[in-house]
């Protein structure tokens, strides 16, 4: 499947209900990560440093890069509402040391507990996606290190930023239509 055909199909699924997304890009969410985070989101800045030595990442390297936006998948406008659509690639092992470092109180806009059970089940294959692809602040091999500190980076600072959490949709299958249909309802709930 082609990139970026998972996240056309679940914005087109969500347009047939009137649901208008956009592509979310913000200042505050920035290839910097816990190093370019506005005072705002100090609340988050620990946790994501703890995350961040967790992933080996490179804090040198992390500095050096710029602070252009992060692109994410949506946002809902009218309610400041984040949506990411997570294909396979995004339950590795490493995405699961993520979540098990979040705070107990974390504000999240997706069951963990289900996401942790997809990591397990899916780590086995995603962990060769890309897996030799090197990431600036990661090095050699860092890609998918890098892509699970994005996640955590937009879960977090996210609500400390004064937006509703993050929204979370498993697409492991990369269906974005069957996506959408199995969170439609909660989805209407929360958009309004």
């Amino acid at each position: 499947m082609p990139v970026g055909d998972c996240e056309r199909a679940f914005v087109a699924a969500a347009g047939d209900d009137g649901v208008a997304l956009t592509r979310a890009r913000v200042p505050w969410l920035n290839q910097r990560g816990h190093l370019g985070l506005p005072e705002r989101a100090e609340s988050a800045r620990r946790v994501l440093a703890d995350i961040f030595g967790a992933l080996k990442g490179d804090s040198e390297a992390q500095a050096t890069k710029r602070l252009t936006a992060l692109p994410g998948d949506f946002i809902h406008e009218p309610t400041g509402t984040f949506i990411e659509v997570d294909e396979s690639q995004h339950f590795t092992t490493h995405r699961l040391t993520t979540l098990n470092l979040y705070p107990t109180d974390c504000p999240l806009g997706f069951d963990i507990e289900e996401y942790r059970g997809l990591c397990t089940t899916w780590s086995p294959r995603s962990d060769k996606y890309r897996a030799s692809k090197a990431a600036v602040g990661f090095g050699e091999g860092g890609r998918q290190r890098q892509r699970a500190y994005h996640d955590a980076l937009r879960d977090l600072v996210t609500p400390a930023m004064g937006h509703p959490p993050v929204i979370r949709v498993a697409a492991p299958d990369r269906d974005g239509a069957a996506a959408y249909h199995r969170v439609r309802n909660r989805l209407l709930g929360l958009l309004g």
